[in-house]
């Protein structure tokens, strides 16, 4: 693809847009003679109408298919091969040619007319819910137990009954949403205006519509929605899309922190309903089987009527940029209401959502430790106000194929599970005795019969399975943004600042590497004028200034608290594109190091195993299992591993060593350690052709580095892609040491945290983003998932200490030096 083919971007000016706005004297200055050749947005947004309708629909890669594995036949429902070629279209931009009406009054009224003519109706929701919830057998036995309990004669009589009936009206008078038709259509004529307010575009895909729209037009059969959550916008955003599409709106579960007066009413009549944050705990820790039983009846009711429902795994916004790990709660109800028989199917659609820039604008006060503020109606319409002062560029929705829950389930019982293993028991070995674990161990735990059982953890891990496979494809789903390639670039590979063109030559490479892995881009344009468009927006976290003769600008990152955590927050957002690239590169380092040669000037000649490059890789993998979603639950990671070096010889970075060279290049340690790996890991189905290619690839070889400067250059970035999360880590490991407890988890959090903080302050740091609020409770999760720590419950407090294996010095000293291995010295 070159670069003809963005020459008619949305960003061709938009940089310019409310740049009064940006009022630093850096950017103002700089900025004042750096636009002086651009027209005025107003300009800019009359000669780019024909652009919204025509470029959109040019063919784009077509991401989110189902997994051939998990979902074979729902792979080939909904979709075609003409699908990826329907393009994209703008959501908010309306006249009317979108309406049935033509002429200037037409013209003038477009939104008001393009919202009536949308098909919503009361007929398409239910009503009485809360009466049909109460009615369910499943209720009243659950109203009777409660009852029993609060009983002194341990049986329900009528007065406790009476009672908890009324704590359950009360509970479902929250819960249970009503929508209104007419207000679906005003709030989409207000949406339209602030939309166009404060957002260039919001882009959605033709051809993955047309797969939603067939879905819940052909089937009889409920949708459920499962986004990525990265704003608190991302509630409207779906619903809005859908009305604009004559889809359904559906039921959103939403936190009980958004129940305020005013707005709570507005959710409700919008599909909102509001759920606890934690589903069946009361305030004394102790299983809530009312609430539950109201939850699930509500949600099969819901399902009854066919109406569909959305549901944010992710269970809160994301703090850091990188899609967080599902959690099981209500997406254990749909399964449950599957699985009994009560609903006979469900179809499930994962959703990527991708920002130039959040409307929160950022989270440095959360991520620098400060307490998240309640939402109040006052907040919510000051920051309503505030967006109307700025402009936050683009924004992508991406509908992945939906899929059968149903076909999921079978086909999962059909199989083992995969994570049933601990991480104590996967990577703990590969610390303390410094040899990779056996890969072919990951997928080894078979099904019993009691999968269905509620308490079940075989259950419990299949439905977290189910939700990471969801979030994997959302978030595959999501396109890149030109915020995130440009503050990618300016962390990682030109922290120290880079001249404009330099820059925009880099970020078309990077683009282009994007595309070739599939993942789709959320911009178009010339790249200088989308990068451009991108640092405007990131204003306030970079520097700009001119070269020394004057005749360039200069980017260079603001690496000061806060601003680069800002920056790490949008980098992320390309960080999947990468990661498994980046962890080969970072094994790569390791391997080298072990055999002394990292800074060797004849480094490259030398050659590494591949088989124990990738189970350097896959141990790593399991290090960061809680940072990124790194596979989907069907895969494994030597897998995935296995491929991403695949990946790296083909771009010619690694280099598979000649024949003469793998005779000679292991020495002897390295022949011993061979020895000790296990058989090698069976790729294809027992009826693939012994004599295949794929064979001969099974077979160990030696790889080595590219000399190419361009090639070092890039696995040096791949490396820095880690390091914020390694130096983390690291940092934990080394805060360790001192450790003494036992201590409340949530206290040795933020002593860490304060730690980290205190390190980027004293410019011990490398990498001043590694002193996140989220990597500091990320790090204490997987030492207590490695078995570093123990955890003992105090009433819903959880106190950590020393496990019996890492009570001695030398094994505390083992785990700072393993995750160090990992690091650029």
């Amino acid at each position: 693809m070159d670069e003809a083919a963005y020459s008619l971007g949305i960003a061709d000016i938009s940089y310019l847009h409310n740049l009064g706005d940006y009022t630093s004297g850096r950017w103002k200055n700089s900025t004042e003679e750096w636009g002086e050749h651009i027209s005025s947005p107003a300009v800019f947004r009359s000669a780019t109408l024909n652009w919204k309708e025509t470029l959109m629909n040019r063919k784009r890669p077509f991401v989110g298919r189902c997994c051939y594995v998990c979902s074979p036949v729902s792979r080939e429902k909904f979709y075609n091969p003409s699908i990826p070629s329907l393009g994209l279209r703008n959501v908010i931009y309306i006249n009317e040619t979108h309406t049935r009406h033509r002429g200037w009054l037409a013209r003038r009224l477009s939104y008001v007319l393009f919202v009536q003519e949308r098909d919503v109706n009361k007929s398409m929701f239910c009503s009485n819910m809360a009466e049909m919830v109460l009615n369910q057998t499943r209720v009243q036995k659950a109203i009777e137990d409660v009852a029993s309990e609060m009983s002194s004669s341990g049986k329900p009589d009528p007065k406790s009954v009476s009672k908890v009936k009324r704590k359950a009206k009360k509970i479902l008078q929250e819960m249970v949403a009503s929508i209104s038709p007419a207000m679906i259509r005003l709030t989409g004529w207000v949406l339209l205006k602030l939309f166009n307010s404060f957002f260039w575009n919001i882009q959605v895909h033709k051809g993955q519509l047309e797969m939603v729209k067939k879905a819940s037009s052909e089937m009889n059969t409920p949708l459920v929605f499962l986004p990525v959550h990265k704003s608190h916008i991302d509630y409207l955003l779906l619903t809005f899309v859908l009305f604009c599409h004559n889809i359904k709106a559906p039921h959103i579960a939403a936190g009980n922190n958004l129940n305020i007066p005013i707005f709570s009413t507005l959710i409700h009549l919008l599909g909102g309903f509001f759920i606890r944050r934690k589903l069946d705990e009361t305030r004394d820790g102790k299983k809530d089987i009312l609430y539950r039983s109201l939850l699930q009846g509500y949600i099969e009711e819901l399902l009854n009527k066919h109406q569909f429902l959305e549901i944010f795994l992710e269970g809160t916004r994301s703090r850091s940029g990188k899609t967080s790990c599902g959690r099981a709660g209500l997406l254990s109800v749909i399964v449950d209401t599957v699985c009994n028989g009560s609903t006979p199917d469900v179809l499930i659609i994962p959703v990527g959502v991708s920002y130039d820039r959040i409307i929160e604008g950022h989270y440095n006060g959360e991520q620098l430790g400060k307490p998240k503020k309640d939402e109040s109606l006052w907040s919510i319409a000051r920051g309503v106000f505030r967006m109307l002062r700025k402009n936050y560029g683009c924004v992508r929705v991406d509908f992945a194929q939906p899929f059968s829950l149903k076909e999921y389930l079978e086909n999962q019982r059909q199989k083992p599970l995969s994570g049933l293993q601990r991480l104590e028991q996967t990577l703990l070995p590969a610390i303390l005795s410094d040899r990779p674990i056996d890969a072919a161990s990951e997928n080894e735990v078979a099904l019993p019969d009691q999968r269905n059982s509620a308490n079940d953890p075989l259950r419990r891990q299949m439905i977290t399975d189910l939700a990471n496979h969801v979030l994997y494809t959302a978030e595959k789903c999501c396109a890149v943004m030109s915020t995130h390639i440009v503050a990618c670039l300016l962390l990682y590979r030109y922290r120290k600042g880079v001249t404009l063109s330099l820059l925009v030559e880099d970020f078309f490479s990077m683009k282009e590497e994007v595309l070739s892995r599939d993942f789709d881009l959320g911009f178009s344009g010339s790249s200088e004028d989308v990068v451009m468009h991108a640092i405007h927006l990131l204003a306030n976290s970079v520097n700009i200034s001119h070269t020394a003769h004057g005749n360039e600008f200069f980017i260079a990152p603001n690496t000061g608290i806060p601003a680069v955590f800002e920056l790490n927050f949008y980098s992320n957002g390309v960080l999947h594109v990468y990661i498994m690239e980046a962890i080969v590169a970072c094994a790569l380092h390791v391997e080298l190091r072990r055999r002394n040669l990292e800074g060797s000037p004849d480094a490259s000649s030398f050659a590494v195993s591949q088989e124990r490059l990738i189970r350097t890789a896959a141990n790593l993998c399991y290090l960061l299992s809680n940072e990124v979603i790194l596979a989907l639950p069907c895969q494994m990671y030597y897998q995935v591993c296995h491929e991403a070096v695949q990946r790296l010889i083909t771009c010619g970075i690694i280099l598979v060593a000649e024949e003469d060279q793998e005779d000679g290049s292991p020495n002897s340690a390295e022949n011993a350690w061979e020895n000790k790996l296990p058989n090698h890991l069976p790729w294809r189905n027992e009826d693939e052709d012994e004599d295949s290619d794929f064979g001969e690839e099974q077979r160990d070889r030696y790889l080595k580095v590219s000399s190419l400067p361009e090639h070092q250059q890039y696995v040096m970035f791949l490396r820095r892609l880690l390091g914020p999360i390694l130096e983390a880590y690291s940092s934990a490991a080394s805060f360790i040491h001192n450790f003494e407890g036992p201590v409340s988890e949530k206290q040795y959090t933020q002593s860490l945290h304060r730690y980290l903080i205190a390190r980027t302050e004293k410019s011990v740091a490398v990498y001043a983003e590694s002193a996140t609020l989220c990597l500091a409770k990320n790090a204490v999760k997987i030492f207590v998932d490695l078995g570093v720590f123990q955890v003992h419950k105090e009433g819903r407090d959880s106190l950590l200490d020393l496990s019996s294996t890492f009570l001695p010095q030398g094994n505390r000293y083992k785990l700072l030096e393993y995750i160090m291995s990992f690091m650029e010295l």
